[in-house]
């Protein structure tokens, strides 16, 4: 196993939750390792919305997605990486090309979700989920690949909102099954259901998502501990404070009040000059 992969998989081991924030581009990623957390998420709908100001509608591409989360692990690399595998971009060997290559870029683990692929327009963008033996071999063929590559599988299912909440519960069961090493229950409805997802993964551990705006049961970080959960995950949080800044600076730039911002040594910090001017001097060119 890969020392990354190993890593999450010891803190997820250990006793209480870990919270997780979700990342966008390389500034977010640069800022979550000075913040001093653990782990990330590079998340597809902050991708989406960074490099094409649209919502987490497969409008991104495998390359587009591989190349952000390459940008951002090499960024930091000391934070432990969830990757946003989506559905693998394709077939089962897809799947596997798409898992073989987050690792090698860093990763350690990659969300694998059983959605139809591209998603089906016409359908006010529900997340319509692929036949339950197609998941299936969907998670087999990520198990594979994981185990291959040294890291860890996080499977998700997303039958809850479109096939109900036991048909998730059985994709789920059969996910734990074959192999994978974290779990996700999107959309569950209430804490009976999230408690059920936690104990279909035995001595695994299961996630829950929090999201601004979010419709599904959303419990605060204390009540997801004491049902179970292991990793909180905030995808879009920083993306939403990015928003917000952005529109509070420019509506500063039309004679509003100008937000707080950050000054020359913040920003040099943020940008990390100081490496690259020690790296600067090191490397002169000739005269």
């Amino acid at each position: 196993m890969r020392p990354q992969a190993a890593a999450l998989r010891d803190l997820l081991n250990q006793p209480g939750l870990t919270a997780m924030p979700g990342c966008g581009d390389g500034m977010a990623a640069r800022l979550v390792a000075e913040a001093g957390f653990k782990t990330a998420f590079a998340s597809g709908s902050s991708i989406s919305a960074m490099r094409l100001a649209m919502p987490d509608m497969d409008l991104l591409s495998y390359p587009e997605m591989r190349d952000t989360v390459e940008t951002m692990i090499g960024v930091a690399p000391g934070v432990l990486w969830l990757a946003d595998g989506d559905t693998g971009y394709g077939n089962a060997l897809s799947v596997q090309r798409t898992i073989r290559a987050y690792a090698r870029a860093g990763a350690a683990a990659v969300l694998i979700e059983d959605k139809i692929w591209p998603r089906p327009l016409g359908r006010q963008g529900a997340k319509l989920v692929v036949e339950r033996e197609a998941a299936i071999l969907r998670c087999r063929a990520a198990v594979e690949a994981c185990r291959e590559e040294g890291i860890l599988l996080l499977a998700r299912t997303d039958a809850r909102t479109s096939r109900g909440f036991e048909e998730a519960l059985v994709r789920l069961n059969a996910f734990v099954a074959e192999g994978a090493d974290i779990f996700f229950l999107d959309s569950p409805a209430s804490e009976a259901e999230m408690r059920a997802s936690v104990e279909a993964c035995g001595d695994k551990p299961a996630i829950a998502v929090t999201v601004p705006g979010g419709k599904h049961f959303m419990p605060g970080d204390a009540e997801l501990e004491r049902i179970g959960i292991k990793l909180v995950v905030y995808p879009q949080d920083i993306l939403a404070a990015s928003i917000h800044a952005v529109r509070a600076a420019l509506a500063g730039l039309q004679g509003g009040v100008k937000p707080p911002m950050a000054l020359g040594p913040d920003m040099a910090t943020a940008i990390r000059s100081e490496a690259y001017l020690a790296a600067d001097g090191r490397w002169p060119d000739p005269a």
